[in-house]
């Protein structure tokens, strides 16, 4: 009998046709064109045969929903035409949440980007000279300035560390590099799309078909499946591990060396800590070896930042210039993680090194297009200019607790309801995007918790506002971390809850 019924409510479907004949369709088709509208009809007829055939519509409800069917194709309009990338609250305390698109960018950005990229720009021309030009350059002289002061050592590489691995003495190879020690020493940089393609090209050019000796403790695995030592397979480099997990030498590292070594590797360990009975090689020994050896180091930092981040209380996160200085020869980095600008790799380290990567032809397969170098060179000038406040992810790891404590117990008074229940609590921050995986920020949170709904179901009202409003849910409540909330947010975070008490 119910197979007969559901027959019937088929039956009384209009087809797509009839559907477009209806006034506020034919609009539709006017303003969005006929065959959006169309394929809008075709979705919205078969949401309403699923329905059927699954129970949800009968007799009763059925001519309900086809009195609505005009508003429906509307709305499944809308959605076709608008963005699916849209912005969102983060309220979660985490400050580079890779899931809603890491560090937000300084205003800065946008008016260098707006200026540049809806007109033609100087992108590869020279403009004092009227010849082509090279784009490394908008981004190279601004890092210049940032890494001012850094050198870099040379044992001579090349013919000289061929010629050092067959037998020669570090001191012959120095000698015989001449000048070319003297120009390896200066600090290049050239961009790429993202750190992981940094690391791919800087290992397929210093060591394709060669070994790179790498710990054993630091084989890591972030986010989206990204393996050092699957990169460093497709890069035609050779995994040489040494070492235990938790205990790494720098002889370790020196056994392994051989004829077919071509450098040495560290890499930042993203996203875990090693802790308990361990040991790590530290920097000064490794560059120390790789020279003795003719080899160059290079070492991913992944987080890439380029400020002192025990001026936050963070501790035991390397820094660029802290590699540079200690003398690591490449130091590979991220361009939206803790440095707070755009998606983008960055390998800095020796010009000769890096003059080789940018001969690489994978280097413009990897390269970014001008929106990414005018991002950068907006968030870099900050840096330069010491105007670290307009970045906002250095702004949000400097927020004290007392400052989103008062903004919390503002927010708080304004909601708080006889249905909604509002805590100002103490909680932590932490920093997100495999940076400082064990650092945390003192914070206040605000502890939600609305009568007739579960915390879930609150977190879910949240998140279906408009702008969307990202929480943490714990112990029963809808926590918000107003660290990661911009200040003219609070009032739209305020008006959501209100409605959802409301």
């Amino acid at each position: 009998m119910k197979k007969a019924v559901n027959s019937q409510l088929f039956r009384e479907l209009p087809s797509v046709d009839e559907l477009m004949r209806l006034p506020t369709v034919v609009a539709l088709a006017a303003s969005h064109g006929a065959a959006t509208v169309t394929d809008a009809a075709r979705v919205v007829l078969a949401r309403l045969r699923e329905e059927i055939a699954s129970g949800l519509l009968d007799e009763e409800s059925l001519p309900l929903a086809l009195v609505g069917v005009a508003a429906a194709i509307e709305g499944q309009v809308q959605r076709a035409v608008s963005y699916s990338l849209r912005p969102v609250i983060n309220a979660t305390g985490v400050i580079l949440h890779t899931n809603l698109g890491r560090a937000p960018l300084a205003e800065a950005v946008f008016e260098h980007v707006r200026e540049t990229a809806g007109r033609y720009s100087n992108l590869e021309f020279e403009v004092e000279s009227g010849e082509r030009g090279k784009r490394d350059v908008h981004v190279e002289r601004l890092l210049r300035r940032v890494l001012d002061g850094v050198t870099l050592g040379s044992a001579g590489l090349g013919e000289d560390s061929a010629a050092l691995r067959a037998g020669g003495t570090a001191e012959a190879a120095v000698a015989r590099s001449g000048e070319a020690a003297s120009a390896s020493a200066r600090v290049s940089t050239i961009v790429v799309n993202n750190n992981a393609a940094a690391v791919l090209l800087a290992l397929n050019t210093l060591a394709d078909g060669g070994e790179v000796v790498v710990s054993r403790g630091e084989l890591v695995e972030i986010g989206g499946s990204f393996r050092i030592p699957d990169v460093m397979a497709k890069s035609g480099a050779v995994l040489r591990e040494v070492g235990t997990t938790n205990r790494t030498r720098a002889r370790d590292y020196e056994a392994a060396i051989n004829q077919r070594t071509r450098l040495l590797l560290r890499v930042h360990r993203s996203n875990f800590e090693i802790t308990g009975f361990i040991e790590q090689a530290p920097t000064g020994e490794l560059v120390e070896l790789a020279r003795a050896h003719g080899l160059p180091l290079m070492e991913d930092l992944g987080s890439g930042a380029l400020v002192d981040l025990q001026n936050f209380g963070i501790g035991g996160e390397p820094g660029v210039l802290d590699s540079l200085h200690a003398g690591v020869d490449v130091v590979t980095y991220s361009g939206d993680k803790l440095l707070g600008g755009p998606q983008a790799g960055l390998i800095s380290g020796r010009a000769d090194l890096v003059g080789q990567m940018r001969s690489n032809s994978l280097f413009r397969a990897l390269r970014v297009d001008k929106l990414i170098y005018a991002a950068l060179e907006a968030t870099l000038l900050a840096y330069v200019k010491r105007e670290h406040d307009s970045i906002p992810t250095l702004k949000m790891m400097r927020a004290t607790k007392e400052e989103i404590g008062r903004r919390a117990e503002a927010l708080a008074e304004r909601v708080r309801s006889a249905k909604l229940q509002v805590e100002v609590i103490d909680g932590e921050s932490v920093i997100g995007g495999g940076a400082a995986p064990s650092a945390v920020l003192a914070t206040r949170l605000l502890a939600i918790s609305c009568a007739g709904l579960s915390a879930d179901e609150l977190a879910a009202r949240l998140r279906a506002a408009d702008p969307p409003i990202v929480a943490r849910v714990e112990e029963g409540r809808v926590l918000l971390d107003l660290r990661t909330v911009f200040v003219e947010q609070d009032d739209l975070i305020a008006g959501a809850l209100e409605r959802i008490a409301a």
